[in-house]
């Protein structure tokens, strides 16, 4: 595991780092997103989404799931599952929303408020956006395959 800081000045930068985030990932890897209401954590899993989705012949609306907690994305081979669990009343609906099989099984996984999961992957990459200025400072910290191809992004 390897720890990184990002000072990210505006929303192109944020969208840099999902572009970035979206061409490292591979099936399985599950990225947890924590930070304030607002923070970028939405705009992050979009850009990452969107990437994925270009590369595979067209970028479609990728909607915030805070009403639905759960959306799916197959991505050519790929299945890209964008979670938002701020309106989880209970661990126990993961299992409900087939959260909990998703997180063990083959599909990239991006869960904002991950501190509602019950455990999480020890092999997640976590990624901290916190408000620095007029932009946000984001930490990432999970595997060195994922955090050192970002380092080319570091503006801090």
């Amino acid at each position: 595991m390897d720890d990184l800081s990002l000072f990210l000045p505006d929303a192109a930068a944020t969208d840099a780092l999902g572009r970035t985030l979206s061409e490292r990932l591979a099936p399985g890897d599950t990225v947890l997103l924590t930070g304030e209401l607002g923070a970028g954590k939405s705009h992050l899993a979009r850009a990452v989404i969107q990437t994925r989705m270009a590369r595979h012949g067209g970028v479609e609306d990728v909607p915030s799931p805070t009403y639905t907690l759960v959306q799916t994305y197959r991505i050519g081979e790929i299945e890209m599952i964008h979670a938002d669990l701020y309106r989880l009343g209970d661990p126990s609906e993961l299992v409900e929303l087939g959260l909990d099989e998703a997180i063990s099984g083959p599909a990239i996984c991006l869960i904002e408020w991950p501190d509602r999961l019950d455990h999480a992957p020890a092999d997640a990459l976590r990624i901290t956006l916190l408000p620095e200025g007029d932009g946000r400072r984001a930490t990432l910290d999970g595997p060195r395959r994922l955090t050192d191809g970002i380092k080319a992004l570091t503006h801090a």
